[in-house]
């Protein structure tokens, strides 16, 4: 099978009916589902909508909520906050952690791309 080269255009099919020239951006890619492998879990999840309901909240205030060990929580908001999928603030001796709406955006955006 030949390699294809990041800058290269490919023939992909669209639609199922005509085929367009679109330019693949590989590093993108890699990045989008580095992204989409941090959201994919379920306990993340609900991180998510957590800080969804509420705007910001500490690390203290979501393992307490989503009953949980202070550590395991904290090193699924590391792997959030690494995806950029939130991003956080101090406040005095608090840490608060929000939800990056431009990041979310932008991953969803690409999902509607790639879903056609």
């Amino acid at each position: 099978m030949p390699k294809v080269s990041a800058s290269e255009p490919k023939l992909v099919s669209k639609n199922g009916n005509s085929k367009v020239m679109v330019r693949i951006d590989y590093d993108a890619l890699k990045k989008a589902a580095g992204v989409l492998r941090a959201v994919n879990h379920k306990l993340r999840q609900s991180m998510i909508k957590l800080l969804e309901d509420s705007g910001r909240m500490t690390v203290t205030e979501m393992y307490v909520k989503l009953r949980l060990e202070q550590s395991v929580a904290s090193q699924h908001l590391a792997i959030l906050r690494k995806a950029e999928v939130v991003k956080t603030e101090r406040d005095g001796k608090f840490i608060y952690y929000a939800l990056n709406e431009d990041r979310i955006s932008e991953l969803s955006d690409l999902v509607e791309e790639l879903a056609g």
